[in-house]
């Protein structure tokens, strides 16, 4: 039998490429939805940066240190650095079929923090039952695919920030705990914050300025054939099925 998604809450991310409503499964992974919902109502998110795209694949955030091995869940903010993890739900079992399902990203020990990450393939089997899917992008498929199209480095960074700016919970049907801290307002973002030593996401990128339509059409020639070998190089490591599923290219937050 097919499971059958019930209940739905939503909450809207801002991004520096647009916006994205995600519905979330709140009945069926209630802990991740939680820790995600009370992380956004805290402002946790606000100016993490989209540090991890493949295109085709996914993409990934959540992280503030914008390294990939940063973050922790709500239950660290009330209960230490021993919470800063939370165990996997793992029943019932939802699938990664279309573009848009959000998981949050397993540390390598079956237990989530904050990362979470957006599908932008289909059918994409090798993250079931290692990924915990709670929620799907229900607006904004547009803007999932602008992140999708982000030219990257070899290790999937894109070369200028995409972050999101702001988390808004449109519903949510949990309590909010005795001693979470909640901002009266969002945080103004630190320059430590901004500073990714990359291009700016506010910054305006030409690079046919001052370019003969030859050169224009050598440094696009550059781009395509470098993207190229980056879907050559993940399509590869997609086909080693011998090694760990760790292997794949998302980032593993390490303990």
């Amino acid at each position: 039998l097919r499971h059958r998604i019930v209940d739905k809450m939503a909450v809207l991310l801002e991004t520096t490429l647009g916006d994205l409503v995600v519905d979330l499964y709140t009945e069926e992974r209630p802990r991740a939805c939680l820790n995600f919902l009370k992380l956004c109502k805290i402002k946790y998110y606000n100016y993490c940066l989209i540090h991890n795209v493949q295109r085709d694949f996914i993409m990934q955030t959540g992280d503030p240190t914008g390294s990939g091995r940063g973050g922790e869940s709500i239950f660290c903010k009330l209960y230490g650095d021993q919470a800063r993890y939370f165990e996997a739900e793992n029943v019932p079992r939802i699938k990664h079929k279309k573009k848009g399902t959000i998981s949050m990203v397993n540390n390598g020990n079956d237990q989530h923090g904050s990362q979470f990450l957006i599908t932008v393939g289909e059918n994409l089997d090798y993250l079931n039952g290692v990924h915990t899917v709670f929620g799907e992008v229900t607006e904004g498929m547009d803007v999932l695919m602008k992140i999708n199209e982000a030219f990257v480095d070899k290790e999937f960074c894109p070369y200028q920030d995409i972050r999101i700016t702001h988390t808004v919970i449109l519903e949510d049907p949990f309590d909010d705990p005795q001693d979470l801290q909640i901002p009266d307002r969002s945080p103004e973002p630190t320059k430590e914050q901004l500073d990714s030593g990359r291009i700016g996401a506010d910054e305006e990128i030409d690079d046919s300025k001052g370019k003969s339509t030859a050169e224009i059409e050598e440094v696009s020639a550059e781009k395509e054939a470098s993207t190229r070998a980056i879907l050559l190089e993940m399509n590869y490591c997609l086909q080693d099925r011998n090694l760990n599923v760790y292997r794949l290219e998302i980032c593993q937050m390490q303990r």
